[in-house]
């Protein structure tokens, strides 16, 4: 229970700086073309992310909780598309090639059909 309250609070707080930064992409670029907003959260996540997991498993800087709270709480929470990106590089790591270009192609086509459907389902019901 204590590591779902660990998770839950970096969700949080993840989540509010999602907002704030993709608010602030978007003054800053007053209305844009494009959702420059979500793609800096996304880059910036993944950047962190890959960082932070390395440091835990390279140097070990910090235990399974603070993990927790950074990686899939904090991180979670300010973007999946990091925990999404991490995960695949573990996967390509690990030599797992063919797991990761489907995690790549089945995230993506089925992620985007899943929106479609979704939004369409909305519309009969």
């Amino acid at each position: 229970m204590l590591n779902v309250l660990i998770v839950g609070l970096g969700g949080f707080v993840g989540s509010a700086m999602r907002y704030a930064t993709v608010q602030g992409v978007h003054r800053l670029l007053a209305g844009p073309w494009y959702s420059y907003g979500t793609f800096a959260v996304n880059i910036i996540g993944c950047l962190i992310i890959g960082f932070l997991g390395g440091m835990a498993e390279n140097r070990a800087v910090f235990g399974p909780q603070v993990k927790l709270f950074l990686l899939v709480g904090i991180l979670g929470g300010f973007t999946t598309f990091s925990a999404f990106s991490y995960e695949t590089l573990a996967m390509f790591r690990d030599g797992l090639l063919a797991g990761a270009l489907v995690n790549i192609v089945l995230s993506v086509v089925l992620g985007l059909a899943m929106a479609v459907g979704g939004y369409k389902l909305s519309a009969v019901i």
